[in-house]
């Protein structure tokens, strides 16, 4: 298991994100991911504190795999991709984001704001001694993959999935919308009616969910120009439930559009045609 690394209160979250980072580089750690291929599963405390769980497996190119909203990274090996990514030579790194799975479910809203999820990533491949990586995010977790593009520049390639182009809109009314439902404020809107269900059901830890929906990270359309490393943005045709999938790659300095058919948002990850774009996209990047 990688050490549990601290800081304290008093630095600031940039100086202790630098420190984190170069003492993952001294603790000799760093080559776990390079060593074996046996899936490895340990957590490690991020730059404030938070316990961040996740698995390693397989050889090869890295493929960082970063979850939606409401689910955690048990999600991913039920999909044809996570499969597929090891049959055809690539590592795989799969995380709980910050209140979800295995990792610390922080119910402060500073927990979530700048750019937390994205830093987690971050150091984690730091730790992970990865020079660089690719990621594939897909509903929410296309909005920590976009930060990532963003942040940080050993990022060689990226797969926005399940989502359009609503989340460059600080003041997306989907978002704000479920961030009054998971805070109790008002009536849950009908077409939301099912998740609040499924969040119930499932046990999710719904003050959690608020924070991150309340700190969720913004794009805006100007940087998303900027960005000059290969984007690949898939979503299936009948899912608009994030605006725009061809909206959001006209957006992008270099972004690819693929749709899948029949594939509704909550179904499309788990179609054999979104593996197949995905792995013929990476392996061209």
């Amino acid at each position: 298991m990688l050490p549990e690394i601290s800081c304290s209160p008093f630095r600031s979250g940039l100086f202790c994100l630098t420190l984190l980072l170069l003492l993952g580089c001294l603790t000799g750690q760093r080559a776990v991911a390079q060593s074996s291929s046996a899936k490895h599963e340990a957590s490690f405390r991020s730059f404030d504190g938070t316990n961040i769980h996740y698995t390693v497996e397989g050889r090869g190119k890295p493929v960082v795999l970063v979850h939606g909203f409401i689910i955690n990274s048990t999600f991913w090996p039920q999909t044809p991709l996570y499969t597929d990514l090891l049959k055809e030579g690539f590592q795989v790194i799969n995380l709980d984001l910050r209140g979800n799975g295995q990792s610390d479910h922080p119910h402060e809203l500073a927990a979530y704001q700048n750019d937390a999820e994205a830093k987690d990533v971050m150091l984690l491949t730091q730790l992970l001694g990865l020079k660089s990586y690719a990621v594939v995010g897909y509903s929410r977790g296309a909005i920590i993959a976009s930060r990532l593009l963003v942040l940080d520049p050993r990022v060689s390639a990226a797969v926005l999935g399940g989502m359009g182009a609503d989340f460059t809109n600080p003041e997306w009314p989907r978002r704000k919308a479920f961030y009054k439902a998971l805070s109790g404020e008002g009536e849950v809107p009908a077409d939301m009616q099912g998740a609040m269900d499924y969040i119930k059901s499932s046990g999710a830890d719904r003050e959690a969910l608020a924070q991150m929906q309340g700190a969720q990270p913004v794009t805006s359309p100007e940087e998303l120009k900027w960005i000059q490393k290969p984007v690949l943005v898939i979503a299936g045709d009948q899912d608009s439930d994030n605006g725009s999938a061809p909206e959001l790659t006209k957006l992008l300095g270099k972004g690819t559009y693929e749709s899948v058919a029949g594939g509704k948002h909550n179904d499309t990850a788990r179609m054999p045609e979104f593996s197949t774009k995905i792995i013929r996209f990476l392996k061209a990047s």
